[in-house]
């Protein structure tokens, strides 16, 4: 047993059409019923009207069934099989099945191909017989639609036979009067003689709308006509005013040419013009940023001078000698820092007499209100240029 012929095995089973999903590992083990199916199946598919044993239950019954199915392949299909092998039932079954499934495989191939000739065979017969009876098989055709209709509508009067029949029978039952007949024969007669002269008058009178239709539409087609030799003829001639509407177009082009520069131009300006505007409002924040810092600069060096001052006047307070009065020295340590606190950090000096220093002090004062005022009125004057640029 090899893996190659349970492969092939499965195959050619698949394509006779056993109804049954045959795997790899079905015959690693003793397996006596699907051997036996097997069996069954391919000699049916041999020979579909043959009977012979198909019970497997008791050891006996195996025996005798192999036997059977080893004489009719060796009677009918000259193929020797080797009983001891297929009763074994194991992967050694398998190569002698495969001599029965590779006749059957075989004699399918052949039929196949016969049949694909055959086929090939009536469709350019087909062709033949369609391309000279074409006219046959329209007629064919129409006759098989009326068959259909004719079908349908005997359907439906066959479903009305129920009724029809006790008004048929009633009908033939009743006596026949013969003036009654001949009253309705002529009733029918005048009826029908007055649908006749009613279609009569519908037919003249379509002859007589088909006349005036016809005039109606040879009256529109001269008309097309002209229409058309009239277009023919406006096309040809040549406008009075288009050598004027020649000249204004050319001018209009040229002057829409010098309008479109113009406008190009004012864009460009405008664009340049925000770009000033822009980089002036940038410049103008670059210096108001400036001269904050300046001026916190400068706070920040006042603070710095105050402090240092007040320090210093501290140490020459301390290095005054003691015996000078202690009265002074306590005016003078609570004169001087007060006084330097109201001059906002300006240079402090002044003697140690109470007269000379407020004179100092005061002007000092007034210098520094003069600065402040000065400063002020040049930051108005700075921020009305720069709304000036603005502007």
């Amino acid at each position: 047993m090899s893996v190659r012929d349970l492969r092939n095995f499965t195959e050619v089973m698949r394509a006779l059409g056993y109804p049954r999903l045959i795997s790899m590992e079905s015959f690693r083990t003793q397996n006596f019923t699907l051997v036996a199916e097997i069996l069954i199946w391919l000699v049916k598919r041999y020979e579909p009207q043959i009977d012979f044993p198909t019970d497997v239950d008791t050891e006996y019954d195996r025996i005798f069934f192999i036997k059977a199915v080893a004489q009719f392949m060796a009677t009918e299909a000259h193929t020797e099989l080797d009983t001891k092998l297929l009763y074994q039932a194991d992967g050694y079954a398998v190569k002698e099945m495969l001599k029965i499934t590779s006749v059957l495989y075989s004699a399918m191939k052949t039929a196949q191909m016969t049949l694909g000739d055959q086929i090939e065979e009536d469709n350019s017969k087909s062709k033949f017989d369609l391309g000279s009876w074409s006219s046959d098989l329209k007629a064919a055709r129409h006759l098989a639609s009326d068959i259909i209709s004719k079908g349908a509508s005997l359907c439906a009067l066959l479903e009305k036979e129920v009724e029809l029949r006790e008004i048929r029978t009633s009908a033939i039952a009743r006596p026949l009067d013969i003036n009654e007949i001949e009253k309705a024969l002529r009733a029918s007669i005048k009826e029908v003689l007055e649908s006749v002269e009613k279609y009569e008058d519908l037919t003249r009178k379509a002859v007589s709308d088909q006349t005036i239709l016809d005039a109606k539409i040879e009256k529109k087609r001269q008309e097309l006509e002209r229409n058309h030799k009239r277009l023919q003829m406006l096309k040809s001639v040549r406008p009075a005013f288009m050598d004027e509407y020649e000249k204004i177009e050319e001018e209009l082009q040229k002057q829409y040419d010098i309008y479109m520069q113009k406008f190009r131009n004012l864009c460009f300006l405008e664009s340049q013009l925000d770009e000033y505007h822009r980089l002036e409002q940038e410049r103008s924040e670059e210096v108001e940023n400036t001269m904050r810092m300046m001026q916190h600069k400068l706070r920040e060096e006042e603070r710095d001078l105050m402090k240092s001052s007040i320090m210093l006047l501290q140490d020459s307070d301390m290095n005054v000698p003691e015996d000078e009065g202690s009265d002074d020295q306590e005016e003078n340590r609570s004169s001087k820092p007060r006084r330097f606190l109201a001059g906002r950090g300006a240079g402090f000096t002044g003697n140690m007499q109470d007269g000379d220093s407020n004179e100092t002090d005061d002007s000092e004062i007034d210098e520094d209100e003069d600065d402040e005022e000065d400063e002020e009125g040049e930051e108005e004057e700075e921020s009305k240029d720069l709304e000036d640029d603005r502007q």
